[in-house]
């Protein structure tokens, strides 16, 4: 609570996660209604942040668009953070396997993320569930690389030296002495990741290759929008808005974790 930013960023992510939850509830009108009459309107009392070439509301469209982006950076994190750490913890843990994981590792990373990203929903198709595999796929290096290295260092301490000698099985060790010290950083590098995914799946979305129009994600809405950028500013600049805050807000919170989880940083 003295981490001021922290607490911004949190208050932040807290009301960006209601807000998708409770889309249906808040949001004044149907994602999906037109009103061609009221096409490209600017902010009023009817429409909070106008409306958009076929005169949908732009407010409840950026509500309802929370949920697929989210959904996407939560659901593409998770799945590297599940498969990554299990790598990264085996290939620390057990010398005879860091060779063969990390040479595939390796090689993942010799692909720039964006463009094993786009090759990848090239390949499955566009659609929220491929979205958030390609995603995830990219994001598996890094957790995989994090964990191994805290592992290594994490073997060769007092604590999980004595547990070997006292004859402790390799899942006690893993469980007591080893996981329970990933948790911190592993929950920083995460939230800072989701950050990152939210950019990765609007840029999908934007070249096409993610959520398909009519959908509202956030980054179908700004490609839509950029034609009319000229003539109706305001469709563009509040979906990127959107983009905009949530990743200043998720990254934000990874720092004030950071700070909070790192005693190494502590007063």
């Amino acid at each position: 609570m003295r981490h001021r930013p922290g607490v911004l960023a949190l208050v932040m992510v807290a009301c960006l996660m209601v807000l998708a939850a409770l889309a249906e509830t808040i949001a004044p009108y149907d994602w999906r209604a037109q009103d061609v009459v009221g096409r490209f309107g600017g902010p009023s009392a009817r429409h909070l942040l106008g409306t958009d070439e076929l005169g949908r509301d732009i407010f409840s469209r950026i509500l309802y668009g929370a949920r697929f982006s989210l959904t996407i950076a939560l659901g593409a994190v998770a799945l590297s953070f599940g498969i990554g750490t299990a790598l990264g913890v085996a290939a620390g843990f057990y010398r005879r396997l860091d060779g063969p994981v990390m040479r595939v590792i390796d090689v993942m990373l010799a692909f720039p993320g964006i463009l094993l990203a786009i090759a990848l929903v090239g390949a499955l198709g566009p659609g929220l569930l491929s979205v958030i595999v390609a995603i995830g796929v990219t994001e598996i290096p890094g957790f995989a690389r994090l964990n191994r290295s805290m592992v290594l260092s994490l073997r060769e301490r007092e604590f999980v030296v004595a547990a070997r000698v006292v004859g402790a099985p390799d899942p006690v060790i893993l469980a007591r002495h080893v996981l329970l010290n990933l948790v911190s950083p592993l929950v920083v590098f995460a939230s800072l990741r989701i950050s990152t995914a939210i950019l990765v799946g609007a840029t999908l979305s934007f070249l096409g290759l993610g959520i398909q129009p009519p959908v509202p994600e956030w980054g179908t809405m700004v490609s839509t929008a950029r034609q009319y950028i000229a003539s109706a500013p305001h469709t563009f600049v509040y979906p990127t808005l959107a983009i905009f805050l949530a990743v200043i807000a998720f990254n934000l919170l990874g720092d004030a974790l950071r700070d909070t989880l790192d005693p190494t940083l502590r007063n």
